[in-house]
């Protein structure tokens, strides 16, 4: 009987350490997602995995990058995962050797829009930028790129500064890219605005200060939830933009940050993701008709072809030769 009361009390005692060890697991996200869709899908980790301790830092991407650099200068980075729309960071930290390669378990159930896929980094949504135009203001709505040089848009159309927004410059890459330099020079020449961060710009096109703007999907369909006078329109070539997902090499917390990934990419997670306004990776998963998205499968058909090693090693001469002609 003693025997079997001492045994009982180790297997306790035992038990009692394995439980303490699982509620000691943590996991640190840095990410640029707006603060409704990481706390919301930090609500539903916890409850899915209570033996887990998620915490996040929302920042923009730049700032988070810069983080990132000086952690590494100290010799000690706080993050295990990063989750941000700007690639071309992904391909940076990758060659750099800091990034730990991971293929969800629901990997055929993704529609994967990077090139030359390896598991370093994986999309976990799909960003789509439009053109934003005030309802009370614009009487015959664009349809194309080009029809924003036509005078209904003189000196009204916005564009935010990609020397301070990510999402910025990868629009103007892939715009250039698509219809040349010509193509914003004519812009100008209509009077288009360059602005600051991809907010202001919709902020001001709800005021009436622009009467259209290069529009980011979810900013754009927040202020119209908030009973903003916008619309988002997608001309047939689109702006897409994918949100990689990736653990950093040497993590302590990398079975946990796997887990991480793996419910973002889940049914669960990418319903959270979609029900912000915000395109899934997964075509199982239907944004509300709401928002008058595209599906998943469309975007991807007709979204600009990008390169991104390419679109990173030109970066600073793209953001001069916009700044030089947007200031003419």
């Amino acid at each position: 009987m003693w025997k079997r009361m001492v045994a009982a009390c180790a297997v306790l005692v035992i038990a009692g350490f394995a439980v303490t060890a699982q509620a000691q697991q943590k996991l640190f996200v840095y990410t640029s997602m707006k603060e409704s869709m990481i706390g919301e899908l930090a609500k539903a980790f916890a409850k899915k995995y209570p033996e887990i301790k998620l915490d996040y830092q929302s920042a923009g991407a730049g700032k988070l990058m810069a983080k990132i650099a000086a952690e590494r200068e100290s010799g000690k980075l706080l993050a295990d995962v990063l989750w941000t729309s700007e690639v071309p960071d992904f391909y940076q930290l990758k060659a750099q050797g800091m990034l730990l390669p991971y293929v969800p378990a629901e990997i055929k159930a993704l529609l994967n829009p990077l090139p030359e896929y390896d598991g370093s980094f994986t999309a976990v949504r799909l960003g789509t930028l439009g053109i934003a135009y005030n309802t009370r203001l614009v009487k015959e709505p664009p349809k194309t790129w080009a029809d924003l040089q036509k005078p209904a848009f003189k000196g009204a159309y916005g564009i935010a500064n990609p020397g301070l927004s990510g999402t910025a410059f990868m629009s103007v890459a892939l715009l250039e890219k698509t219809f040349g330099w010509k193509y914003f020079e004519a812009l100008r020449a209509n009077g288009a605005k360059m602005g600051k961060g991809s907010g202001q710009v919709v902020d001001d096109t709800a005021s009436g200060d622009l009467i259209a703007s290069l529009a980011v999907d979810y900013i754009t369909l927040d202020k119209i939830d908030k009973g903003a006078t916008l619309a988002l329109v997608f001309p047939p070539e689109m702006l897409v933009i994918p949100s990689p997902i990736t653990i950093f090499k040497g993590s302590p917390n990398a079975e946990a940050a796997k887990k991480f990934v793996d419910f973002v990419l889940s049914r669960d997670g990418q319903t959270i993701i979609a029900n912000e306004g915000t395109l899934p990776v997964r075509s199982d998963v239907k944004v509300p008709e709401k928002y008058k998205l595209p599906t998943v499968e469309d975007a991807m058909k007709r979204a600009m072809k990008v390169d991104y090693p390419q679109m990173m090693a030109g970066k600073e001469a793209t953001i001069k030769k916009f700044t030089d002609i947007m200031q003419k």
